[in-house]
């Protein structure tokens, strides 16, 4: 039998909560009697009890179109039941026989491996292992067999109260137990299997079910891990494909209605039994459903074809209304002809438009060549020019600085200045020493004159004593020149030490004045270590103030063009940070903290969020184009500010190349190698290493600059380092120690040198001490000395004594002069020999500074003249420049009137061509709208005397022709739809009469067929009109008395009656396709034989159906039942409520 879809119920608390299936069964008793019935009987019922105001559905289908076609449908008459088994009684025998020679195999899928359940009813743990064809569950009444069914039924989606166990999920928890789980696995193999490629063998199905009413299917493969669904919808195609029917009374018939087919079934409950089982019922009543809608859509094409007369006479009549206005169409054809005219006399009025615009254009073109070539001449002389001031440029950096020779110049200077005082002063002092010893020199020849007078006037003297004291003098004389050269020495050593004292003062003082600076860099250390404590906590420190309360509020924003980009510098690093980072944090820093917009109506909105954070960043318009910039990068040897950055985002890559020129910029170690590589290049600019902007032009020329050295005192400093703020962080504390032990150091230093001046001063002092206690012995020996040669005077007389003494003094003055003279002069001559090389190398520097002032001064005269120069060029350019913008811009202006011209007038012509053929030489438009009015108001007098317009008329034939024929197609598409689906359902009516007797033909045979394995005969007697099925059997010792008659099944024993309905049953089975078979208690009323027997036929119509599972429950053992190797036995012990699991032995299983 082919597959039936089958709609799996939900059986939380009501079985009604998710909707009735696909093919319902009715469980209501008026309705149970029509689904006993077929759709050509349920149409006679209805008829009835309507008092008879209808024929046959199906006589009525046929007869309710009969006017709208002209052909009709036969409906097919049915053949007399007996007729019927007459003709394919041998065939269906036949069929039956070969089925039974016919082995097939076990089935593949479909059928029930495994049930397990959990606090379900009665059962605390349950688990059973199904064989694949014949299972019996024995046990005592009360032990729980029936729980099988009823967990089978729940967890293959049938509803509650098709288990006759509860109305609820509820009912089946276990007392005292908040939930309660069934899990069943069904095989999955074989070339039909379900998804094999994610259950695999078998699909474990898991129902979980609660108190509170909530409930859960958890679908999985044969690992029992992977959950594949947890939809009700994945179930209900499973038992869809595997044709499984846990709601159909045949296939599980529970142990109420195993009762109730067995022992108290009624004729009329059989052939209900027979059509619910076999599906015959749920097509008759989708039969019934599709004659209801064919007789309503029957009705609704006779409505619509009551309005068709009332279209076609509207249609006429606007017809006829029509017609009478054709006259117009004359004066209507001349207005279409104006028209025409009309339209190709706006066009030539265009074309000549048209013709006089390239005209003019044409005269404004011709002037731009000749400013063109003015202003390329501008531009070359502007070149040249450029190369001249650049060659100025060159030539006057070339000269380099003379600051060095102005120093120079200086201290020469002032060393010769110094060294001509000396000289001056050593001569002044000789000539008066010199003059001093002449002077002494006569005093002495006098003097020597005046003791020799004296002398010989005296007669005798004391000359012992004389002896003594001069004795006395020569030794003190003696003293007094030791002191004095000590004097000498202690003068020298202490001017020497208070040059020495001056050295380190002044070293100290340069020392000391570079702690200040050292401080400084100390606390800005500590700052940049502030600033990236800070960076931490806000990365957007180096872009201004506050800039992630700006990115905050710009996300918020709308914005007319895309959201802000930046800043910037989030999207750029340094490749060589340490080495580059400087350079390019210095020139570049205004467009790392800048903003960029692509909508310059952003701009103030922008602006006003950044100002209420008090930032300044440059705003940057830009355009979202990928540019491709290879063009214009030097060769990849060369290194520029593109290939030392890593920029991440596209966008800003393009807008650094726009604003910086970043593509096209050097950088070099050294300012002559970076000119060098520009002049490579043929030109261009770059950035040193050692801090100069050089700029080559292509003609040749070069300049360049130093960069601005700009002090970064904020978080800008962070920017390009290379470094995480972490980084940051160590490297300017290890800075600032670095720092603080150089201040130490210093430190330290200038209190070494102030120590070692300390203690200079305090030698010096000592020195000075020294010198004064020479001094005062000096003085002291001068005064003992002076009183010894008074003593001697006063022993000479008066006379010689003081000629004598004057003459000592005299000569002793003369020989110290001269040595002081000797020594003055040696230190005179000195000096002039360092002044002849002072001004020697003077008059060099000076020759030098005059020089260079020279060509400077002739530099600068070059460059001021050229640059002057430059500045008339330039100012030509921009002339000729301004000129040539404001003569495009008039062509530019020009050209898009043209254009626009051009366009109109094409598409005037192509309105026109798609209007009307070209009228040749029409008139002009004031003429034809003239005329063209004219007959307009002549057209709408004759419309407004017939009440509309010609084109008024003409649309509402056309509506009414439109709204006739649609009509009418409609009528006649569905009619002819309904037809074809009535012919197609009738032939389905009668294909349902043939099924339905050839399943009963099967049943009487098969039922036969079974009687006669206990002895006895017997008929199944369908009666399809009544609505009965109705067993007649013959028992054994009814055969023997051949006389007597066959009995009703009432008037047989209780063991004949069940036997007669098992055998009903069988018969019944072989017409249902599912693969599974379930009866509970079928022996309850037998006796010992009939059950015996029954068995044995179950067992082997179970064994030639071997691609069936069948499982069947029965209070009573198994011990007079003769066990097959396809049968398996299960033995249920009576249950300990107590017990946490009960065991489950089986008897046998082969």
């Amino acid at each position: 039998m082919p597959k039936r879809p089958v709609t799996v119920q939900s059986d939380t608390e009501s079985d009604e909560e998710y909707g009735s299936p696909k093919r319902a069964r009715t469980d209501d008793p008026s309705d149970a009697e029509e689904v006993q019935a077929g759709p050509s009987q349920r149409r006679t019922q209805t008829q009835s009890r309507s008092g008879g105001r209808a024929r046959g559905r199906a006589r009525e289908a046929q007869n309710e179109e009969s006017d709208a076609e002209d052909e009709d449908v036969d409906i097919p008459v049915a053949v007399d039941d007996e007729e019927f088994e007459k003709a394919h009684e041998d065939d269906v025998r036949a069929q039956i026989e070969s089925k039974k020679n016919t082995k097939r195999g076990i089935a593949e899928y479909g059928i029930i491996e495994r049930i397990e359940m959990t606090d379900f009813m009665c059962h605390k743990s349950l688990k059973f292992e199904f064989g694949p064809q014949i299972n019996f569950i024995i046990g005592h009444n009360g032990s729980g067999k029936s729980a099988v069914l009823s967990a089978l039924t729940v967890a293959l989606g049938g509803k509650t109260n098709s288990t006759g166990r509860g109305s609820g999920l509820k009912s089946f928890i276990r007392e005292g137990q908040h939930k309660a789980t069934v899990t069943v696995q069904i095989k999955n193999q074989g070339v039909e299997a379900f998804k094999p490629e994610e259950y695999g063998d078998s699909i474990i199905i898991f129902r979980s079910f609660t108190k509170d009413g909530s409930s859960s299917w958890k679908i999985m493969a044969a690992d029992g891990k992977t959950t594949v669904s947890t939809k009700r919808e994945e179930l209900s195609a499973i038992c869809d494909h595997m044709n499984i029917q846990v709601d159909n009374p045949l296939n599980v018939l529970t142990q109420d209605s195993a009762r109730q087919f067995l022992s108290a079934s009624h004729p009329q409950d059989k052939y209900k039994f027979f059509l619910l089982g076999t599906q015959l019922a749920q097509l008759s009543n989708e039969y019934d459903t599709c004659l209801d809608n064919i007789g309503k859509t029957a009705k609704i094409l006779a409505t619509k074809k009551e309005a068709i007369p009332d279209l076609r006479t509207k249609y006429n009549r606007e017809l006829a209304r029509y017609k009478e206005a054709e006259k117009a169409r004359e004066q209507k054809k001349k207005i279409e002809d104006l028209k025409r005219e009309l339209a190709w006399s706006h066009v030539k009025e265009k074309e000549d438009q048209l013709e006089k615009d390239m005209s003019e254009l044409a005269k404004l073109q011709k002037k731009l060549p000749k400013i063109q070539q003015n202003l390329e001449k501008a531009q070359d002389d502007l070149a040249q020019q450029e190369a001249v001031v650049a060659a100025c440029e060159q030539e006057t950096e070339n000269l380099g600085s003379i600051e060095h020779l102005n120093k120079r110049r200086t201290a020469l200077a002032a060393e010769s200045r110094a060294n001509k005082t000396k000289v001056v002063d050593y001569a002044n002092d000789i000539k008066a020493m010199t003059t001093s010893i002449n002077a002494l020199k006569h005093q002495v020849e006098d003097l020597q004159k005046n003791i020799e007078l004296e002398q010989r006037r005296m007669e005798a003297d004391s000359q012992a004593k004389r002896e003594m004291l001069e004795r006395q003098i020569e030794e003190i004389k003696t003293n007094l020149a030791d002191l004095e050269a000590q004097q000498q020495e202690a003068s020298r050593v202490r001017v020497e030490a208070q040059r020495r004292a001056d050295g380190i003062r002044q070293e100290g003082q340069n020392a000391e004045k570079g702690i200040v600076p050292l401080q400084n860099k100390i606390l800005e250390a500590q700052d940049m270590v502030n600033r990236a404590h800070a960076s931490m906590r806000d990365i957007w420190i180096p872009y201004g103030q506050n800039i992630k309360a700006v990115l905050e509020e710009i996300d918020r924003c709308q914005w007319i063009g895309d959201k802000p980009l930046g800043p910037l510098g989030r999207y750029v690093r340094a490749k060589e940070p340490e080495k580059w980072g400087d350079i390019l944090r210095g020139q570049l820093l205004n467009l790392l903290t800048a903003f960029a917009i692509t909508n310059p109506k952003d701009r103030e909105q922008l602006k006003k969020i950044l100002g209420k954070y008090r930032n300044t960043n440059t705003i940057i318009i830009f355009e979202k184009d990928m540019f491709d910039f290879s063009s214009g990068e030097p060769p990849a040897n060369f290194h520029t500010v593109l290939r030392a950055l890593e920029i991440s985002d596209p966008y800003v890559l393009r807008i650094l190349i726009n604003q910086a020129q970043i593509e096209r910029v050097l950088l070099s170690d050294k300012r002559k190698q970076l000119e060098n590589d520009l002049h490579q290049i043929k030109g261009g600019f770059g950035w040193s290493l050692d801090r100069f902007n050089v700029k080559v032009y292509p003609e040749g020329g070069s300049y360049s600059s130093g960069l601005p050295n700009r002090k970064m005192n904020d978080g800008a400093a962070l920017l390009l380092t290379g470094r995480d703020p972490q980084a940051e962080i160590t490297y300017y504390e290890q800075k600032g120690v670095e720092l603080n032990n150089e201040l130490v150091q210093l430190n330290r230093k200038v209190q070494d040198m102030k120590q070692q001046y300390t203690q200079a001063r305090k030698e010096i002092d000592r020195m000075g001490t020294e010198e004064r206690t020479i001094r005062d012995q000096v003085g002291q020996l001068r005064a003992n000395l002076g009183a010894l040669q008074t003593e001697a005077n006063e022993e000479l007389p008066t006379g010689v004594t003081g000629y004598q003494t004057a003459k000592d003094e005299a000569e002793e003055e003369i020989a110290n002069t001269e040595k002081q003279r000797a020594a003055a002069m040696e230190e005179m001559k000195k000096v002039h020999t360092v002044q002849e090389t002072l001004l020697t190398q003077l008059g060099e520097v000076k020759a030098e500074l005059d020089a260079f002032s020279a060509r400077k001064t002739e530099l600068s005269d070059r460059l001021t003249a050229a640059v002057s120069d430059r500045v008339q060029k330039q100012s030509d350019v921009g002339h000729w420049e301004g000129k040539l913008k404001a003569e495009e811009a008039v062509i530019k202006k020009k050209e898009e009137s043209v254009a626009v011209t051009q366009k109109e007038f094409e598409t005037w012509t192509e309105s026109a061509l798609k209007y009307c053929p070209r009228v040749e030489n029409p008139r002009k438009v004031d003429q034809v709208n003239r005329e063209h009015e004219a007959a307009q108001k002549a057209l709408k007098e004759r419309e407004k005397k017939q009440g509309a317009s010609v084109e008024e008329l003409i649309a509402a034939v056309n509506k009414a022709k439109e709204a006739l024929d649609k009509v009418d197609q409609e009528w006649r598409h569905v009619s002819k739809l309904n037809k074809g689906l009535r012919a197609s359902l009738l032939v389905r009516l009668h294909r349902w009469q043939e099924f339905r007797r050839h399943i009963a033909l099967r049943c009487r045979i098969i039922f036969g067929f079974h009687l006669s394995r206990r002895g006895y005969f017997g008929k199944v007697l369908f009666n399809h009109a009544g609505r009965t099925l109705t067993l007649r059997v013959q028992t054994d010792d009814q055969i023997k008395d051949k006389g007597a008659a066959e009995k009703d099944p009432r008037s047989l024993s209780g063991g004949e009656k069940s036997f007669s309905t098992i055998c009903l049953l069988l018969s019944l089975w072989d017409s249902i396709g599912c693969p599974l078979r379930c009866l509970d208690e079928f022996d309850v009323f037998m006796d010992a034989v009939n059950r015996r027997i029954s068995m044995g036929i179950m067992i082997e119509v179970a064994s030639a159906n071997q691609s069936k599972q069948y499982i069947l429950i029965t209070p009573q053992d198994m011990t007079n039942i003769r066990i097959e190797d396809n049968v398996k036995v299960l033995r249920m012990l009576d249950p300990e409520r107590g017990n946490a699991r009960l065991n489950f032995p089986v008897v046998s299983s082969r």
